[in-house]
């Protein structure tokens, strides 16, 4: 049997001199036994697959709301697909895999039903009560929410997963964390998982974009990165298959990658990176595109933006959306006894505002329509 030192010595032997090793974490908020046979990283991303926000993740909107239909993507399969392309990207630069992945699969645990439409709707209800944002929630659900264990609140995870998840950020993630270590940057695995995570969604969105029909092929032919990668026949765009499509989904995927893999290599080796303090100490993050691809990236973004997630159909969801978890966080302040009970039970710790919303942040989509319809509609059974 190989044991946790058996894999401990392994990273050290296989890793990079600036990876994040397991043995050499800064620990966890409560003290553990160390496991047999499990490094402390593949303990965390355990820990993160078994709980109840992972799987809720299931039923909670990307871009589509779930009964839109079966093929789209979800929080969890974005979380899946995410954390491939990252470990793709940790394994290549000789970084740390398991800490990688745990980061990624735990990113989104924090958000709202139906997308940035709940997080905008969330944060702004709880204005004058410390605000809402999914990364601050990840955090707040690992450490305390999370009821698994007897001696500890929350998960317990490692330092590095917990700075991982609160550093987050990308164009539409604005991390407002002060964490506990004040460093200018974080580990290349924290990192990696900010770039992955936006990779994983533009080219998954255009994927669910076009099956969808709210974009088109024409439309894409504006777009660098579609038309440098186009796999259909450039004679008649109105007849490529859903194959061209992946295809040249594919291919984009892959570009952004590899360009990001070598800048990053680039990176490190023009600034004499040796040691994690190094990294930590960087005056700016280490892994990125580099130019040429970053105003490529910025094009797809932009046209995803302006044709996608503001589409007039996204649009009356997200619109929807937000009635819905207004009139219950309304609805719950107003008389915090229709609360369930475990929930009233959190009033002794937080304020109403907060357990309400802590409340409302881990529903499914499906389970906020059917407690707005319990609540609103005479008709259904409560």
């Amino acid at each position: 049997m190989r044991t946790r030192q058996d894999y401990e010595a392994l990273e050290a032997q296989v890793l990079a001199p600036y990876a994040c090793l397991s043995a050499h974490s800064f620990g966890r908020e409560h003290p553990e036994t160390e496991h047999d046979y499990r490094t402390a990283f593949q303990r965390d991303r355990d820990r993160v697959i078994h709980s109840t926000a992972f799987r809720r993740l299931e039923y909670k909107t990307q871009v589509f709301v779930i009964h839109e239909g079966d093929h789209y993507r979800t929080r969890l399969t974005h979380s899946l697909e995410g954390a491939q392309i990252a470990r793709t990207i940790a394994r290549a630069l000789r970084l740390n895999e398991e800490l990688t992945e745990a980061i990624i699969l735990a990113h989104d645990i924090g958000h709202t039903p139906f997308g940035h439409a709940g997080q905008d709707i969330m944060n702004e209800l709880m204005a004058d009560y410390g605000g809402f944002e999914h990364n601050r929630q990840s955090l707040r659900i690992v450490s305390l929410l999370e009821c698994r264990y007897p001696s500890f609140p929350g998960l317990n995870l490692s330092y590095e997963v917990r700075e991982g998840i609160a550093k987050h950020a990308t164009p539409y993630d604005t991390p407002q964390i002060k964490f506990e270590k004040k460093t200018k940057q974080s580990a290349l695995e924290a990192q990696i998982v900010d770039a992955a995570d936006e990779i994983a969604y533009n080219c998954h969105d255009l994927d669910d974009g076009i099956r969808s029909g709210l974009i088109t092929i024409e439309q894409l032919q504006e777009v660098d990165l579609w038309r440098q990668n186009f796999k259909g026949t450039t004679a008649d765009i109105r007849h490529a298959d859903q194959i061209a499509v992946r295809q040249t989904v594919r291919a984009i995927l892959n570009a952004l990658v590899t360009d990001l893999v070598a800048m990053t290599e680039q990176n490190l080796a023009e600034q004499a990176i040796e040691t994690i303090e190094q990294v930590r100490d960087a005056p700016k993050k280490l892994v990125h595109f580099s130019s040429t691809m970053t105003a490529h990236n910025k094009s797809l973004k932009k046209f995803l933006y302006n044709n996608l997630y503001k589409h007039y159909r996204v649009e009356r969801m997200g619109e929807k959306a937000q009635r819905i978890i207004a009139d219950l966080f309304r609805a719950y302040c107003k008389n915090p006894r229709i609360l369930p009970s475990d929930c009233q039970h959190g009033l002794e710790q937080d304020s109403l505002q907060r357990v309400a919303c802590d409340y409302i942040a881990g529903m499914t989509d499906r389970f906020a329509m059917e407690e707005h319809a319990c609540l609103f509609d005479p008709s259904v059974k409560i």
